[in-house]
């Protein structure tokens, strides 16, 4: 069972110019929507960017499925 950091994703200025990275790494979490978007598998993101872990990606776009799909408040 792999563990996940909570909060899953961070950022801060001192960090990448204060980009989203997934907690843990200096991974932008734009990286994996570019693959995404690019057409590229899952598994070519991971293979790119061994310190995220397939968990950790599909937690991330899980998260962002929840804020797209929510009801407006």
């Amino acid at each position: 069972m792999v563990v996940l950091p909570s909060p899953l994703i961070s950022s801060s200025p001192d960090r990448l110019g204060g980009t989203a990275v997934f907690a843990g790494t200096r991974v932008p979490v734009q990286s994996l929507i570019d693959y995404l978007e690019a057409g590229h598998p899952l598994d070519h993101f991971l293979d790119e960017f061994p310190s995220v872990s397939r968990e950790h990606a599909i937690a991330v776009l899980e998260l962002a499925k929840r804020v797209l799909i929510s009801p407006a408040a």
